[in-house]
Formats: C-alpha cells, sequence, structure tokens
C-alpha cells in the first residue's frame, strides 16, 4: 500500500547534506538521553558517507522542502539465508513532525529497496525504555527479538581486545 503525502519525500542525501545529518544524529542523541556519546565530526561523516570506501547512506525525508527526518543504514548478511540484508542504524523524525507517517514511509522506502535488491531482510535495534518506537515498529509488524542480546566492544576495550592475538 502506497499512501502519497502531499509536499512529503525521500531522497538520498549527498555531500551537501552532511550537516543536516549531523543535526539529525544530535537530536537523536538528545531524544535517547545519549548526546554525551555524540563525538563524531562533519569531516567523518563525509569521510565514511562519501568518501572512497563508503561504509552507510542516508536518506532524508522532507515536508515541504523542510528536511524532517532522516535514516542511516548499511548492508548486513545473513549467513542462514545467505543473502544481505539492511542493517537500520538509526531512524529519526523531529518531534513535531511524528504521528504524520513520516517515518512509516521511511521504513517502507527501506523496505522496498531490501525487496527491490533480493535482500533477506530489514532489521534494526531499539531501546527498551522506548515503548513508543516499540509499539509503533510492532503495528508495522516488526519482531522483537527478545531472545538476543546485543553485544558492543568499542572505544579501549575495542583497542584492547584488538591487542590481544
Amino acid at each position: 500500500m502506497n499512501t502519497i503525502i502531499e509536499g512529503f519525500r525521500i531522497r538520498k542525501a549527498t555531500r551537501a547534506d552532511v550537516p543536516v545529518i549531523l543535526d539529525f544524529i544530535r537530536k537523536l542523541a538528545e531524544y535517547e538521553k545519549l548526546s554525551h556519546e555524540v563525538v563524531t565530526t562533519e569531516e567523518n561523516l563525509e569521510n565514511y558517507l562519501f568518501g572512497e570506501k563508503v561504509a552507510a547512506e542516508v536518506v532524508i525525508a522532507y515536508y515541504n522542502d523542510h528536511a524532517v527526518g532522516f535514516a542511516l543504514y548499511f548492508l548486513s548478511f545473513s549467513t542462514f539465508l545467505a543473502k544481505p540484508g539492511i542493517y537500520l542504524e538509526d531512524l529519526f523524525v523531529l518531534e513535531e513532525h511524528r504521528g504524520k507517517g513520516y517515518g512509516k514511509a521511511l521504513l517502507t522506502y527501506l523496505a522496498r529497496e531490501a525487496v527491490d535488491k533480493g535482500y533477506g531482510r530489514l532489521e534494526w535495534a531499539v531501546l527498551d525504555w522506548n515503548e513508543p518506537a516499540i509499539e509503533f515498529y510492532k503495528s508495522l509488524g516488526a519482531k522483537m527479538l527478545d531472545d538476543w542480546i546485543v553485544n558492543r566492544v568499542s572505544g579501549d576495550t575495542l583497542v584492547k581486545l584488538a591487542k590481544q592475538y
């Protein structure tokens, strides 16, 4: 089902969008009470989103030519399916634009991209306290994988692990 929202569009980000992307990242971090963890710069984003070795992609949602949300994602791979997938790292819609279908449109865009390219899945994580997001994702048919625990090694711990062997 395609819902057309008058004045709304989604497009792939370009190098010129880096300041907008960083602004969305900071606003997402503020919403998640994780602002203290944002250390990236425009230069880092430009390098990894539009540089020689692109690590992720971004799409930006616009309403009447005003950026209202974004999705940052990258390819993953399922060994069980033997297919790539899309891992959605960040999805964010400005608070004043929530509830209008923009988040759903961004997820639909990514789902369509996955289907069109023959990928096996679209997946993402959500903070366990973020009930509005959890209910939203469930309403779209997302399955919460309660039996999986996300693991992360970063910063000094990552460097220490890298030196172990």
